[in-house]
């Protein structure tokens, strides 16, 4: 446990300059303890839904958690309204500072960014299936991907995250849909139901994100579509799936491997939740070449449609102050 006046000090009194960004329940501050070492501080707002139940319940998940691909908890502090999560300090920050900003995407070329697509799908394998407790995260996106000085992805924010058997893949049903748009699954969205497939659809929607260096669901809209799934399907069916990749990347990178990657993702937005594959079957398809994939069945919202032929697919640009905040969605 951390004294709050440790805190107070380590934030400089949670100074705007410390100021990380916005995360699912609160925000997030950079700190610095007296030794010297740096922290990063997660200070839940007052009202943002994440009561002392959700912050007892992040405390203990990430406590049993132990994966380099998992951003390490050093510890929490509670003071009377105030609950705040302590956390190693990565200092690349975000995914989402990185691949929707177009100066900083330059910086990562393709064996990095294939790198990270591995490492995120080692770190929700663990979850699923190798850790001590057995954990959907439900909040997977960029933004709650952290990366270390090496450009090792660390997934973070489990506010969100539930336990289930271990023996069970199946389905769980909650009232309290929270999430963020563009990520959820439709069965989640729509009738609060989820299951570790739930987890996987998120992961095939980051995968188009880092590929594409575009947002899912943004104000820019792709072809036909007003996200990226629809599109991504469009191309598979017209044999051009590598029209989905941001165009700088394709003329350095492996593009068979590209395609092997976007192929995998649109196996884990797939409608039918038993449909898409499990996290172990993602590392088994990533880490083997040769290894036959299913065809993917239609995504999910792949009908949602614009009228304006016209417009394209474009990257935007964020810092890390403009992460996506979770929101819930209305019933």
């Amino acid at each position: 446990m951390f004294e709050f006046e440790q805190v107070l000090v380590a934030t400089n009194n949670f100074s705007e300059e410390n100021k990380l960004g916005e995360c699912g329940f609160g925000t997030v501050y950079k700190g610095q303890l007296p030794e010297g070492s740096e922290i990063a501080l997660k200070r839940l707002a007052p009202h943002s839904g994440q009561g002392f139940t959700e912050f007892k319940n992040e405390v203990q998940l990430i406590a049993k958690l132990k994966h380099r691909n998992l951003v390490r908890l050093l510890g929490c502090c509670s003071h009377e309204d105030e609950k705040i999560l302590v956390y190693e300090y990565l200092s690349n920050k975000s995914l989402a500072s990185f691949i929707f900003d177009e100066n900083k995407r330059a910086l990562l070329d393709w064996s990095t960014l294939l790198a990270i697509i591995q490492g995120i799908a080692h770190g929700l394998l663990y979850l699923h299936k190798h850790s001590q407790l057995r954990v959907i995260h439900r909040d997977l996106k960029p933004s709650n991907i952290l990366l270390d000085s090496e450009m090792n992805p660390k997934i973070s924010d489990f506010g969100l995250a539930k336990i289930f058997n271990s023996n069970s893949i199946e389905q769980n049903t909650t009232r309290r849909v929270f999430g963020t748009y563009g990520y959820m699954p439709p069965e989640y969205a729509s009738e609060g139901i989820f299951s570790i497939k739930s987890d996987v659809f998120s992961f095939g929607v980051v995968i188009f994100e880092i590929i594409s260096g575009k947002r899912n669901s943004g104000s820019r809209q792709c072809g036909d579509f007003i996200n990226l799934l629809g599109y991504a399907w469009q191309l598979w069916k017209e044999g051009r799936l590598i029209d989905l990749a941001d165009a700088s990347l394709v003329s350095k990178s492996n593009p068979i491997e590209m395609m092997r990657c976007i192929n995998i993702a649109l196996l884990c937005v797939q409608d039918n939740a038993s449909d898409r594959p499990t996290m172990a079957d993602v590392v088994a398809m990533l880490s083997n070449q040769r290894m036959i994939m299913a065809e993917p069945k239609q995504p999910a919202y792949f009908n949602v449609r614009v009228e304006n032929h016209g417009a394209s697919c474009a990257p935007e640009s964020c810092s890390i102050n403009d992460i996506t905040i979770s929101v819930t969605v209305p019933r």
